[in-house]
């Protein structure tokens, strides 16, 4: 691919339909409200939109878990919808990428329903991971495996069988050592491309292939060798994938959900002939802390430069804790095993970190993704009332976890009350309660902020595609005191990020380009970010 392939810089910005704009009243968000908002997303300044999954499902994992891969759930449209937000979004000059679920479908999927149908042994159980039970009568699991979402991964049915699913009961895992699981996709693929859709998000990319045996895992497992995860054989599977997205005229592009702990593990995804990118949850997980963010930022560089990829930076999404939220607590790590919910937030110290996170992602080489509701500066809502709690992990988990919902309420557009524009008047209740706090934080009213976190993403978004897209793919550290990151793009650009707890004197410069605060007197304030002219 040349360098200038648009994916290697692109803003993208994620869209949990959901929760983005309900244009029916339903309470839910679905495409009509998106084709609305597209004027936003146009202004906002991004080259190019993430959808989670918006295929037919019956919504037991918000929609990864599917039941038909070549159609629209009716709860966001109709496949003509879709088609037509496709044609629409490419006239705002914005791409499109949308999610795909291939480690498991839905238990209301036709083939599992025809699995279910038949018995052991069968053609159609081939398809999935049915195997007898262990113990007398094989009423204990066939291995030790526990699904993400907690329990046992594995469900027994009727006739005494067990299927695996490594998230819900209601996902069950496919089996991709059967070639007809990999025609599918192989269709699946071109029936989106051939609609328009310019790339994949690809979830759980890590996992598709498992150790032939399904060996059991034991009491101490080596996280970096897990027989269900990152088998060898995967990357054949996105090999064939590549040669059919690069057949395009306009070739189509792969981002990979690759949750991995080690880096070896995680660049052999993104070879040439493999996937163009992958979301660099090492950042996402990193303490605001001076010495972490440098190494992360460092060796995410080298890693990707082994195969000549465009890293990715991110801070939040749809399965996290806002990082306003993060950003706010003693302890600014992510852990996905620990969201730690109700752990104390200062969310003015939350809010002033998020802003000068958003420039320092906008200012790195590579490409940024921008969850819905970053550039609004919402927090984790962490008082759902338990009786509407959605997320699967919830109940899996024994009520012991909440989950990702309060990433993932109804954003605020407009008013002084729930909905705030969310829903048309009249409308159902959003399907999440929103904040009553969050009236100061519409789109609407940051409209109307000259120094809103709105405005600051939309200077920020509209100076990177302008003053910085012919930088480097590459920096260079600027010496600094104690508690400051500054780093060079060629000589003409810099940014300067003070994590110290006192201003930070800023070195010699033409201008200030963009900061997250006030600069006075040449001095950067604590947890605050500036871009300079050189």
């Amino acid at each position: 691919m040349p360098a200038t392939a648009w994916w290697r810089t692109a803003a993208i910005y994620q869209i949990y339909l959901r929760s983005f704009a309900d244009g029916n009243g339903d309470g839910v968000g679905d495409l009509a409200g998106l084709r609305r908002r597209l004027p936003y997303l146009r202004d906002l300044g991004v080259d190019a939109l993430w959808l989670t999954p918006w295929n037919v499902s019956p919504m037991a994992d918000g929609g990864y878990d599917v039941a038909d891969y070549r159609d629209i759930d009716p709860l966001f449209g109709t496949l003509a919808d879709a088609e037509a937000f496709l044609a629409e979004a490419h006239e705002q000059g914005i791409r499109i990428i949308v999610d795909l679920v291939p480690n498991h479908c839905s238990d209301r999927h036709a083939w599992f329903r025809e699995a279910l149908a038949a018995p052991p042994g069968s053609a159609a159980r081939q398809r999935f991971w049915f195997r007898p039970g262990r113990g007398p009568g094989g009423t204990e699991p066939p291995n030790d495996w526990r699904s993400y979402f907690g329990g046992p991964a594995w469900t027994r049915v009727a006739d005494g069988e067990w299927y695996l699913h490594m998230f819900a009961p209601q996902q069950p895992d496919l089996n991709w050592e059967h070639p007809g699981v990999r025609a599918e996709f192989c269709d699946v693929l071109r029936f989106w491309f051939d609609r328009g859709v310019d790339g994949f998000r690809i979830d759980v990319a890590h996992g598709l292939m498992k150790t032939p045996g399904l060996p059991d895992v034991g009491a101490d497992p080596d996280p970096a060798d897990l027989p269900y995860q990152d088998h060898e054989g995967v990357h054949e599977i996105y090999r064939a994938w590549r040669r059919i997205a690069d057949a395009y005229e306009d070739p189509r592009v792969f981002v990979g959900e690759v949750w991995l702990p080690t880096t070896a593990q995680f660049i052999r995804y993104l070879r040439p002939d493999e996937l163009h990118s992958a979301f660099n949850f090492e950042f996402l997980c990193c303490a605001w802390e001076p010495n972490a963010l440098r190494k992360t930022i460092d060796d995410t560089l080298d890693t990707h430069r082994l195969v000549s990829a465009p890293p990715t930076w991110v801070l939040s999404n749809h399965d996290t804790i806002r990082h306003v939220t993060r950003y706010g607590r003693e302890d600014t790590t992510f852990d996905l095993g620990n969201r730690r919910h109700g752990t104390p937030t200062d969310l003015e110290l939350g809010r002033r970190r998020a802003r000068a996170a958003a420039l320092l992602t906008l200012a790195l080489p590579g490409g940024v993704y921008v969850y819905q509701g970053d550039e609004l500066g919402l927090e984790e809502v962490e008082d759902i009332p338990l009786d509407r709690i959605q997320d699967p992990t919830w109940e899996r988990s024994g009520r012991t976890d909440r989950g990702r919902d309060g990433c993932r309420v109804p954003l605020p557009w407009s008013g002084e009350a729930a909905p705030f524009g969310f829903s048309p008047d009249g409308a159902t209740e959003p399907w999440l309660p929103q904040p009553a706090s969050w009236a100061a934080l519409t789109v609407a009213a940051q409209e109307a902020a000259p120094l809103s976190m709105l405005q600051l993403y939309r200077e920020g978004l509209r100076l990177r595609r302008d003053a910085l897209a012919g930088l480097p793919e590459d920096l260079a550290w600027i010496t600094a005191d104690d508690g400051v990151l500054a780093f060079r793009r060629g000589d003409a650009f810099a940014c300067v990020l003070n994590l110290s707890s006192a201003p930070a004197r800023l070195p010699a410069h033409e201008s200030v380009l963009l900061a997250s605060a006030p600069v006075v007197g040449g001095f950067l304030p604590p947890d605050a970010c500036a871009w300079l002219a050189l």
